[in-house]
């Protein structure tokens, strides 16, 4: 077997458009290609791309750039394939968790506030961290002053340490705020929460055309679905407004992922063996 050597990958959870040939390669290599065993020929991923109503050519520019990403590495088993790259794997487990188990905060859960100063030589960096904190679903009190979940500490602290931003920030468990006005009104100001509200009403939407077929079904559905999770904080409801629709685009999504995954995996199973 020869391989490319492992590299860093720099493709996060956000850097594809969902519907495109790269987000939809990437949702099938995510989803799939660990319990394959980490590796599938080139011939298989492109008729797999296929599958998803992408043709051969655009299929193979996808995955070339998948491979420069990162995400991808060349191996050779008996024929020529790609391996997924351990480094890409933390961050696959991550979107896992995001995207399968999303969470949904009580009353009693803590707070992480994240405060920093980053001086204006480093002014790429605070860009960086304040795209990356929005990315996972932290809110803006105010410029330097950010509030998402507890339960996200850890990847706080993994976005600073990546942006070699340890030293400029500080992060303060807390219990619920206490706002001058409602929480909800608060929440308001933190988050877009009209934006949200869009999202999720356009994903439930989008669920009327998905494709009849389960395995390109699946895919969609994921697509579709994968970016919610990470935008959407999972907010207490005493903090959203009553007729809030993110609790029901979860159960539908749920729901259709789990009619559909057993046929979607019949169908990749019967194209690889």
């Amino acid at each position: 077997m020869t391989s490319d050597r492992a590299a860093a990958p720099v493709l996060d959870d956000i850097d594809a458009r969902p519907g495109s040939t790269a987000s939809l390669l990437r949702t099938f290599i995510g989803v799939f290609l660990r319990p394959l065993g980490g590796w599938i020929s080139a011939a298989d991923l492109v008729a797999l791309a296929g599958d998803l109503g992408i043709e051969p050519a655009p299929a193979r520019t996808g995955v070339a750039r998948l491979k420069q990403k990162g995400l991808l590495l060349a191996a050779r088993e008996k024929q020529i394939g790609y391996r997924l790259n351990p480094a890409a794997i933390p961050m696959l487990e991550r979107g896992d968790r995001r995207i399968f188990e999303m969470r949904e905060m009580t009353d009693a859960d803590t707070w992480c506030l994240v405060s920093f100063s980053i001086p204006e030589s480093a002014r790429s960096v605070r860009h960086q961290l304040r795209r990356r904190l929005q990315w996972i679903g932290a809110g803006v009190v105010s410029p330097a002053l950010w509030i998402c979940p507890g339960h996200l500490q850890d990847e706080v602290v993994q976005i600073l340490d990546e942006l070699d931003a340890r030293p400029w920030a500080a992060l303060f468990p807390a219990s619920a705020p206490v706002p001058a006005g409602s929480l909800v009104d608060a929440a308001a100001q933190w988050w877009d929460l009209d934006a949200l509200r869009d999202e999720h009403l356009a994903f439930q939407a989008s669920l009327a055309d998905l494709p009849a077929e389960p395995f390109a079904a699946y895919v969609q559905l994921i697509d579709r679905w994968r970016v919610l999770p990470y935008t959407d904080p999972g907010l207490p409801p005493s903090m959203l407004p009553a007729d809030w629709p993110g609790r029901d685009s979860f159960d539908e999504f749920a729901r259709r992922s789990a009619a559909l995954t057993a046929p979607a995996w019949a169908h990749v199973r019967a194209r690889i063996v």
